[in-house]
């Protein structure tokens, strides 16, 4: 009886935001308020529509590594964009497709081009909870004790909270599918863009976009806009929504050290054989201290001070230091008591990824030959990938290691000590836009409806290759990132609020309706 009364009461509430949807479109919707609703209602109506449709996209694997898999991906989101009016083209410059697709309105109208990624991180399917590329719903987050719930039954009435489980749910194939039914939202309101629409979807994001410059430069005009949004990366941990006017840069680095040609019995030749395992120890020691601090000369030489302005936004932020540590149970952060707004808009060493020996069933008592370590460096304004490299390479030699770019010769061990091999990949340098920007002023004022305690955020703490587009394009370029804080990006069990899919949906379509028109 409960579950009976329960449907007729969602149902009378769905047909009531019908009527409502049909009477404020008659009456001409044109307020950011009334897109609002009008938005929310035909959210309500679709719901297992959207979930469905997420759930096929997130169904095809797309690491960025394998091109076969991104070319499927390609092939869906490409049919997804076409069948709701889209021209579309694949754009190739020697890797991934990037998809460019167009919706045409207006030739007087302002243009917004939306860039979003649709591959995925590489994924250890022994550390997920359930099977990556087999999206699950939870009825809540899974360190919650979150359980699997049937989205597709009509008995369930599908709550905000609820977390869809999957690779790329959150990084970055959420945006994709929210704006495909803002857009569906807005046609079935019969509300008119506000301005052309061009997007640009990146296949090959995860591995750092090698080919987005040469792209850029092919195709400069059918790019060209008045504004860039970057639909990308998780909202402020307080779940307010921001404006993001910058990232930091990105580099990295393996580092190999090498000892005796083959693995020595750790007690016959202890205390004389070089441990490669304790040459990286003691080099990663060098490079930074215990607060995060980098102990190279020269690295902060270039880092530009915070505006008065960016400062000021910074502790007009909600300070959740304390909240973040016990939500991760960290007892003492890194920073020497800065906050973490602060602390991402400086540049950064991690070590993310050691490789040396093995561990408990798999621990040997041996002094192993080799041991590699990988780096990841997040640089800010005016550094450059060229200029880091040079300032780590030099700190190296100053350490006393011989610094080689191939794997050594047994010839080259005996005639030099302390050898390390450095394989460097891509990167770009940092980009940041004016906080005070027009646009942003603009953005501002439209999103303030949804979000009136919303956040302006001077930089994000990852990286995306803003660079390239800044350097190419004219627009001034501005984040929004949708996701929720929490949502495990390119760890296991990565995830996605289903709350954050329905404000992205309404959001986006409250742009492309009322931007051209706001001034």
């Amino acid at each position: 009886m409960l579950v009976k009364m329960m449907k007729f009461i969602n149902l009378f509430l769905l047909l009531l935001g019908s009527l409502s949807c049909a009477n404020v479109q008659a009456q001409k919707i044109t307020s950011v308020e009334d897109i609002r609703d009008s938005v929310h209602a035909y959210r309500v109506l679709n719901e297992r529509k959207i979930i469905k449709d997420f759930v096929e996209l997130l169904s095809l694997p797309n690491i960025a590594n394998n091109l076969s898999n991104i070319g499927r991906n390609a092939d869906h989101i490409i049919q997804l964009l076409e069948s709701r009016g889209f021209s579309t083209e694949r754009l190739t410059a020697g890797g991934a497709p990037y998809i460019f697709a167009e919706l045409q309105g207006n030739e007087n109208n302002e243009t917004i081009l939306i860039y979003a990624h649709y591959d995925g991180q590489p994924v250890l399917e022994e550390n997920w909870k359930y099977p990556p590329f087999t999206p699950t719903v939870l009825d809540a987050a899974l360190d919650s004790g979150g359980q699997p719930v049937d989205w597709q039954s009509d008995e369930q009435t599908i709550d905000p909270e609820w977390r869809l489980y999957g690779r790329s749910a959150s990084d970055d194939k959420m945006p994709i599918i929210a704006l495909i039914h803002a857009l569906d939202a807005l046609n079935a309101n019969g509300i008119p863009l506000s301005v052309n629409l061009k997007l640009l979807l990146d296949g090959e994001e995860e591995k750092g976009s090698p080919t987005v410059g040469q792209i850029l430069q092919n195709h400069s005009d059918l790019l060209g806009s008045d504004l860039l949004l970057f639909c990308d990366g998780p909202m402020h941990q307080s779940r307010r929504l921001q404006l993001v006017f910058g990232v930091r840069g990105d580099t990295g680095v393996d580092i190999t050290a090498y000892g005796a040609t083959r693995p020595l019995h750790s007690g016959h030749y202890g205390n004389w054989a070089p441990n490669p395992i304790m040459q990286l120890s003691y080099l990663l020691t060098t490079m930074r201290d215990e607060t995060g601090y980098i102990s190279i000369d020269g690295y902060y030489d270039d880092v530009i001070p915070l505006s008065n302005l960016e400062r000021t936004a910074i502790f007009d932020m909600p300070t959740l230091d304390e909240s973040l540590k016990h939500e991760l149970s960290v007892h003492t952060p890194e920073g020497d008591g800065m906050r973490l707004e602060e602390l991402i808009t400086l540049p950064a060493i991690n070590a993310r990824g050691f490789i040396a020996g093995g561990v408990a069933e798999k621990g040997r008592n041996i002094i192993v030959s080799t041991a590699t370590v990988s780096l990841d460096l997040r640089l800010v304004p005016e550094q450059t990938p060229k200029q880091v490299r040079s300032l780590i390479e030099s700190h190296i030699v100053d350490q006393g290691f011989f610094i080689v770019h191939e794997k050594p010769t047994p010839e080259l061990l005996r005639t030099r000590e302390k050898i390390v091999k450095l394989d460097w990949r891509g990167g770009y340098p940092a980009h940041r836009t004016a906080i005070d920007h027009p646009v942003a002023q603009r953005l501002k004022s439209i999103l303030t409806v949804m979000a009136p305690d919303l956040l302006l955020t001077p930089t994000m703490g990852g990286s995306l290759p803003l660079y390239e587009f800044g350097t190419r394009l004219t627009a001034p370029i501005i984040i929004l990132p949708l996701a929720n804080h929490d949502n495990n990006q390119h760890a296991e069990n990565e995830n996605i609020r289903l709350a954050n899919v329905w404000d992205a949906i309404a959001i986006y379509a409250i742009i492309l309706a009322t931007y051209g028109n706001s001034s």
